[in-house]
């Protein structure tokens, strides 16, 4: 996938007030693989929103998302599935693990239905990232930022050529987050993807291409 296309894409729930000033909302705007995108706003600016139309996981909302001129709302449930694969990936706020796993357990499911990484890559990743030592832990036992880390790791077991960071590095401290930003970027460029970045206001250790107020 080369190109993600937004048409005047409007969340049913959000009033014209609510989107005015908005680069996004309302607009028309293409992300293109290869690039990478800051998406700053306030809270309550429909970020989580915004993502959630993009992985197809809602489409309450007007207008068209097409993903290389093809609509989202005409994907079948096979498409989708093939869609989240193998071309979009997405770190959620709420991180969505699983809290009676541990964390290789949570990684590996994602990696499973991939086959992506081998074990030793992925045991790799949790080094680089700071939480080797936790490899085997239950989950409900990491602290926040452990559990994040978690995430963004279990994002990175497939191929992608977008990946859609929500909030990724709320509970982390400096150290800890430029380690994680030093492994997205390596795993960005490696899938030569596209990297859409949606913050409060930290524009976090990435070089932007494209900075979009939401």
């Amino acid at each position: 996938m080369k190109t993600i296309k937004l048409n005047t894409v409007k969340p049913d729930i959000f009033s014209e007030s609510e989107i005015s000033g908005s680069e996004i909302w309302h607009k028309n705007i293409c992300f293109e693989k290869g690039n990478t995108y800051l998406i700053s706003a306030e809270s309550g600016k429909g970020k989580s929103s915004l993502f959630d139309f993009i992985y197809c996981r809602r489409n309450d909302y007007s207008g068209e998302i097409l993903f290389d001129e093809q609509n989202a709302k005409t994907l079948s449930y096979t498409q989708k599935k093939e869609l989240r694969s193998n071309h979009i990936s997405l770190v959620f706020q709420g991180f969505r693990l699983f809290s009676e796993l541990t964390a290789m357990e949570n990684v590996e499911i994602k990696n499973r239905l991939t086959n992506h990484k081998t074990k030793k890559q992925i045991a790799e990743m949790f080094e680089q990232i700071g939480i080797s030592q936790k490899i085997d832990t239950q989950l409900s036992l990491l602290s926040f930022g452990q559990k994040q880390r978690v995430a963004i790791i279990r994002s990175l077991c497939q191929p992608f050529d977008f990946l859609l960071l929500d909030e990724a590095f709320s509970h982390l401290d400096e150290t800890n987050y430029t380690t994680a930003c030093s492994l997205i970027i390596d795993q960005v460029e490696a899938n030569n993807a596209a990297l859409l970045v949606a913050s409060l206001g930290e524009p976090y250790k990435f070089k932007y291409n494209h900075k979009i107020l939401l």
